[in-house]
């Protein structure tokens, strides 16, 4: 018999502790929390400042791997970002943009400074040299390939069209899919934003 009582209250304390476990938090976009991806770097913003993913402690950062010849995908997912931050209002003091050039051979200095804030003018342009990108690219699971054009200038990048969302402490938390609307980004980006 007290070994019947012992099991019951044993039961009933896993059931107490698991009613206190406060419910998983559900994103809109693929949840990453607890992988491993190498995502940290040392490269260049596009204002010529040394920059690595720990300078962004404290904030959201969401980065996105593109270049600035992109006809379609680079530019529609910098517009849908620079309409998130204009939803997220105050709270987008607390988001980071990154845009990774995957074309250092082309994506100076120079364009990245015009290219990048076009969109938002908090929004950071990164560059390095080709080995820089690649490392990083490859930690986070980025594929890009160049596809040949008609000269030898006039190629295009195929590459990942969704964009990484790390945490305040500089953890990867979310993959973002490509043109689905700011509303479930800022969603996401609100959870994450109101997590202790």
């Amino acid at each position: 018999m007290i070994s019947f009582l012992r099991k019951i209250c044993c039961w009933l304390a896993i059931l107490l502790l698991a009613a206190c476990t406060p419910p998983a938090v559900k994103f809109n976009n693929t949840d990453l929390t607890g992988l491993d991806y190498a995502a940290d770097f040392q490269l260049k913003d596009h204002t010529g400042k040394d920059r690595t993913l720990a300078d962004f402690r404290g904030k959201l950062v969401v980065m996105f791997f593109g270049y600035t010849q992109c006809p379609d995908v680079c530019p529609t997912t910098m517009a849908e970002m620079s309409a998130v931050m204009q939803k997220l209002g105050t709270q987008s003091d607390q988001v980071q943009v990154l845009f990774v050039t995957l074309d250092p051979a082309r994506d100076t200095q120079a364009l990245l400074s015009s290219y990048v804030p076009a969109f938002d003018t908090r929004f950071l342009g990164l560059y390095g040299d080709a080995a820089a990108i690649d490392k990083l690219a490859k930690g986070l699971k980025v594929f890009y390939q160049k596809v040949p054009g008609k000269t030898a200038d006039s190629y295009t990048l195929d590459h990942t069209a969704g964009s990484y969302v790390f945490d305040k402490q500089g953890r990867i938390r979310l993959f973002l899919r490509h043109a689905q609307g700011p509303e479930p980004i800022v969603q996401d980006l609100q959870k994450l934003l109101n997590e202790k």
